[in-house]
């Protein structure tokens, strides 16, 4: 049988997917392994057991300047961050895309100030944020919000902009005006493709988060990863790194399984 006529079931397609996670796991140990044999004070390649150590201390030591727990301090604090982004930029997306994309006097209007957003490099924008909104967590927010909402309007828009003709001119012949037209016919198609949308937006997301943490924060999970980065902590870059994946595996996940719960319709059986 060909590759491209293999079904995949679900514990099979589990246990291709961890097996090159397993493969890299062996290797940085193996690698980590080597350099302490040659160098026992080595940072760069921390062994299992260092960052189980050094996380220890963030994980259950309460800090003693804040009282706080830091790992769990860092995570709530990002996490809130990137909620508030991921939400404001969700509902700005389908408010604007299904405007563009059902009226098109609308869409010829503001569909190139979308577009001229979009194009514009977000970390570019860092700096205004923070000089007219300060330095608290309204920059942080602002920038996930301009960072992935013009991404997300474009594509709500693109896809109402592509629903068959048919449909329009079935309702509008049944009487139905634009109102009417976008709430019966453009907003239920639209939904499952913003899930979609967000979900490719989630890496962004991140990005956008930990570049404005690491330049104005004192607390989340970029602030930590580049205050100790000075002090080469690879002990706890690493774990950070690894928990921040996690983290947004976890919420894609979440988000799929949302998408096939309330909108089965709009996903292909068994895929």
């Amino acid at each position: 049988m060909r590759w491209v006529n293999r079904t995949i079931g679900k514990g099979q397609g589990l246990l291709l997917g961890a097996l090159p996670l397993a493969a890299l796991g062996i290797v940085y140990i193996l690698a980590a392994a080597s350099r302490h044999a040659a160098n026992p004070a080595d940072k760069i390649l921390p062994l299992p057991s260092a960052m189980i150590e050094a996380m220890a201390g963030l994980l259950f030591e309460a800090d003693p300047l804040s009282g706080q727990l830091l790992f769990w301090a860092d995570t709530i604090a990002s996490l809130s961050r990137l909620g508030m982004g991921l939400g404001i930029a969700t509902a700005m997306a389908l408010l604007v895309g299904l405007v563009l994309g059902a009226l098109p006097p609308v869409r010829a209007g503001l569909g190139p100030l979308v577009t001229g957003i979009a194009v514009i490099p977000p970390i570019a924008l860092l700096p205004i944020l923070f000089i007219v909104f300060g330095l608290g967590e309204t920059a942080k927010v602002a920038l996930i919000v301009i960072g992935i909402a013009p991404f997300m309007m474009r594509d709500v828009a693109g896809h109402i902009t592509a629903l068959p003709r048919e449909q329009l001119v079935k309702a509008l012949t049944l009487g139905a005006n634009s109102w009417q037209v976008l709430l019966r016919i453009a907003l239920p198609q639209a939904m499952p493709r913003l899930i979609q949308s967000l979900r490719l937006s989630l890496g962004p997301a991140w990005v956008f988060l930990i570049s404005a943490e690491a330049i104005a924060a004192d607390v989340g999970l970029g602030y930590r990863i580049f205050l100790v980065r000075r002090y080469l902590a690879m002990d706890v870059i690493i774990p950070y790194v690894i928990w921040i994946a996690l983290l947004a595996v976890a919420m894609d996940f979440a988000l799929t399984r949302t998408s096939r719960l309330l909108f089965g319709w709009a996903h292909k059986a068994g895929h």
